[in-house]
């Protein structure tokens, strides 16, 4: 097998898809949630947040309101205070009561279960659509988030990819349909741990042989 630069897309395909069926072949979400309801506004309220600060938040906010018909009769300002430690917690606590009261009223309280009826959901973007569908449903739908964005960039399995949609296109272009749901959280996971942004922990991640970017750091370390 080819290293680093010069390995075919295929193969690097191959090898990151091996190794974390290896390593991780059940990966799992850290977001809390016992019901779609649930994550749904978990999603929600992550966005530029850490899933940790909504695991703290959540539990008192799904015992006051246990259902997205509770929240639907919930006003602001009852609503705020169960979420003021999440960031931009004023326009979240709107997008979520809109979206508590058209389940209520348009899907009997269940959440939708397509992308295309979850983008119309306020604050409801297409990758808080992807998360939902393939962690509830498994559906073959790739969310995008920066870990997924740079970690996919960083190892080379997308190329010119310079938009999340772009990166998305790529990855369920390559990787095998029955998988995408589950590469999802290893893209995620790697690069909320292994690959971080700063400071990648390359020293101990597997992928080290088919990676460009540290294909690309040992030949700037070569020159000195």
């Amino acid at each position: 097998m080819v290293q680093g630069f010069f390995m075919l897309l295929k193969e690097r395909y191959h090898f990151v898809i091996e190794y974390f069926s290896k390593k991780s072949p059940n990966p799992q979400t850290e977001l809390i949630f016992n019901n779609p309801y649930q994550l749904l506004v978990a999603v929600m309220l992550s966005a530029q947040c850490t899933d940790k600060r909504v695991n703290l938040t959540t539990p008192a906010l799904f015992k006051r309101f246990p259902n997205a018909t509770t929240l639907s009769k919930a006003d602001f300002d009852t609503l705020f205070p169960y979420i003021k430690s999440i960031s931009y917690p004023n326009n979240k606590a709107r997008h979520i009561l809109e979206t508590a009261k058209i389940l209520a009223e348009k899907y009997n309280g269940k959440v939708p279960m397509t992308v295309q009826e979850l983008i119309k959901l306020p604050g409801v973007g297409r990758k808080t659509a992807n998360v939902i569908t393939s962690v509830i449903d498994n559906q073959p739908n790739m969310a995008v988030d920066t870990h997924v964005f740079r970690v996919s960039n960083r190892i080379g399995l997308v190329r010119n990819a310079k938009t999340p949609e772009a990166v998305e296109k790529q990855l369920i272009k390559h990787i095998p349909k029955s998988l995408i749901h589950l590469a999802h959280h290893w893209l995620i996971l790697h690069g909320r741990y292994i690959c971080v942004a700063r400071k990648p922990k390359c020293e101990i991640c597997g992928l080290r042989p088919v990676c460009k970017y540290y294909t690309s750091i040992n030949k700037e370390f070569k020159k000195l």
